[in-house]
């Protein structure tokens, strides 16, 4: 059967093919204007440089590009072209761009001016250091004085900046191998995006206590410069890890557990879509049922009412999502929707509960908002709502709950949510956002314990900006980051990337894991207007109802050779255990799941793009 485009990514518009870019053991992918999998002798020494331009609610501009050359010979190869960001009112930046690359070295070279000033939060060059492999290992950063300091990348995720007032960073690509990347034109300081489930350390250009947004003064060019230099002590070559051509491998590893329950996200402005589709509710049968509830959005009786219709009607147990306004004391306003609840004879079976401000997030430099403490909100929680479980943490991502810690000590567990396009939305860096995630959950576990822990509700599209003032409107379903609708999201890419979420948060002993409302653009059946599978379901329908059935069957890790292109996991329940598989990429993957014991004798599976499958076990 032939899948098209709008099956895979609920839309006809597809990545471009990068340009492979190639200078002896130096190879990298050409995308957009920017740099993509730098790699010397097949291995990832960068997951990318980037010339980016933010606009003042931390939107990434998408430039024109124009006058694009591209030259390549045996020993080296070079790019240069011109790119122009149109900014509020017609002003307008244009950014000349120089990349050259020989057999050990790299450079990047940008110089941006405007005819009128240009406002803008960040303007300037983006390094990403990969983190698998990386984290936890030594590096040397040179300082804007000349220091040298020698220090590793963080293991735990850091809250704050690990380096600042950079000039260089160095680290072992593999033994004998040395890799330094050196930025001029300004000072660099590099941040942990793992915070926002970014695959990836980022090394970015003016220190964000400095204020923004800012303006780039007109007709004074900004000028700017990243190399990268390789020294190899051997020039040894080896086989690039994964990319034998061959059929990926899976096999069974040491670690088990529990699988967590499903829950499934409800909003009041949902609320009357998802009490027409009570029968699709009932037959996913989520765990529970998440009800969102603001009152500084005009949340009240009614939607508290519509809640207790849909929890009567839910076989599991549910939670209210309070965003707490806290512009009087906790203990009035909490005081206030238990009255609320009361009236509209709605009793969840829990609260999470947190102040309305802690979904914006507060930068390095920046003043935390005025909030009450956060053992003030829960005390009055656990006041208002009596013998109901509270739990606390953030409506937002796991960086607002990294720098701000949650007094854990009253509270029957944490939340927090993730969302993959903060920074991209490219469908190379949405699926590589699944590597961070057993660093997400590790660095939860090292701060919490063993405190009971969800996460969700976690989507492709974000449901609210914690960096900005707005969500993306996004009416032409195209790629763009903070969009608060994504096409992606009614294709086979959110199938599979679902369930490729699942698998990497495993390991954590997650009590709960939302990953979809029912309706709306969030959800797991379409509108009336939008294509779908079968009764309007989207492909996303076929993991959250998977995983919904396997909730509390025991798991056992399965080891791929190539993780970020195939996952696996099985899972044993009353009805006998089963392989599950999912192909994260575009193209068909075959594998080798023999060592599996699949029931069936053939022991190969070749995989469509985005497919999962489910294979019978040997006993």
């Amino acid at each position: 059967m032939t899948i098209d485009a709008f099956q895979l990514y609920g839309t006809n518009l597809v990545d471009p093919q990068p340009v492979r870019l190639r200078a002896g053991k130096l190879e990298a992918d050409l995308a957009n204007g920017n740099l993509r999998t730098i790699r010397y002798d097949g291995t990832e020494v960068l997951r990318g440089i980037s010339y980016l331009v933010r606009d003042r609610d931390w939107g990434t501009y998408s430039p024109e590009i124009i006058d694009l050359k591209i030259e390549q010979s045996d020993g080296r190869f070079g790019v240069a072209y011109q790119a122009c960001c149109v900014g509020p009112d017609d002003t307008k930046l244009i950014v000349d761009v120089r990349i050259t690359g020989n057999a050990d070295r790299l450079d990047f070279e940008a110089e941006a001016i405007a005819a009128t000033a240009f406002e803008t939060n960040r303007c300037g060059f983006c390094i990403l250091h990969p983190i698998v492999g990386v984290a936890g290992s030594p590096a040397t950063v040179e300082q804007v004085d000349g220091q040298i300091v020698a220090t590793r990348f963080p293991d735990v995720i850091e809250p704050w900046q690990p380096f600042k007032d950079m000039r260089a960073i160095s680290h072992a690509v593999m033994p004998g191998v040395q890799a330094e990347c050196r930025m001029e034109g300004d000072t660099f300081e590099m941040e942990d995006q793992r915070n926002w489930s970014d695959a990836s350390y980022k090394t970015y250009v003016r220190p964000l206590a400095l204020p923004w947004p800012y303006e780039i003064v007109a007709n004074r060019p900004v000028r700017q410069k990243t190399s990268l230099v390789i020294r190899d002590a051997h020039g040894s070559t080896r086989p690039p890890a994964g990319m034998s051509g061959g059929a990926i491998e899976l096999e069974l590893g040491a670690r088990t557990g529990t699988m967590p329950d499903i829950g499934v996200i409800i909003t009041p402005e949902e609320a009357d879509a998802s009490l027409s589709a009570k029968s699709l509710l009932s037959e996913i049968a989520p765990q529970e049922l998440l009800f969102h509830f603001d009152p500084g959005a005009g949340h009240g009786v009614d939607a508290l009412a519509q809640f207790a219709v849909l929890a009567a009607a839910h076989r599991g147990r549910s939670t209210l999502e309070i965003a707490l306004p806290c512009k009087s004391s906790p203990s009035s306003e909490a005081a206030e929707i238990a009255r609320q609840m009361r009236l509209a004879e709605f009793r969840p079976d829990a609260i999470m509960i947190s102040p309305s401000v802690d979904r914006q997030s507060t930068p390095p430099g920046s003043k935390w908002p005025e909030c009450p403490p956060l053992d003030e909100v829960y005390s009055a929680a656990r006041t208002a709502f009596p013998d109901i479980r509270i739990g606390g943490g953030m409506l937002s991502y796991f960086t607002e709950l990294n720098r701000k810690r949650v007094p854990d000590g009253r509270l029957d567990f944490v939340s927090h949510c993730t969302n993959p396009i903060v920074h991209a939305a490219d469908d190379l860096s949405v699926m590589q956002t699944l590597e961070a995630l057993p660093f997400i959950t590790r660095s939860v576990r090292a701060i919490y314990g063993d405190k009971s822990y969800r996460i969700g509700p976690s989507t492709i599209p974000m449901r609210q900006n914690p960096y900005g003032s707005r969500t993306m409107d996004n009416p032409a379903g195209a790629r763009i980051p903070m969009a608060n609708r994504d096409p992606r999201h009614n294709g086979r890419f959110a199938e599979a990337f679902a369930l490729g979420y699942a698998i990497r948060v495993l390991d954590a002993d997650l009590e709960c894991l939302t990953l979809s409302a029912l309706s709306g653009p969030f959800g797991l059946i379409a509108g009336p207007a939008e294509p779908t599978e079968q009764g309007g379901r989207r492909p996303l329908f076929n993991t959250v109802h998977t995983l919904s059935r396997l909730a509390g069957a025991s798991w056992q890790e399965c080891v791929s050779s190539s993780p970020s292109e195939v996952l696996a996991f099985t899972a044993r329940d009353a009805a006998g255990a089963r392989l599950h598989v999912v192909n994260l990429t575009g193209e068909e993957r075959t594998i080798d799941c023999g060592a599996c014991r699949p029931a069936d004798a053939g022991k190969e599976l070749l995989l469509a793009p985005f497919a999962t499958a489910a294979l019978p076990l040997a006993d």
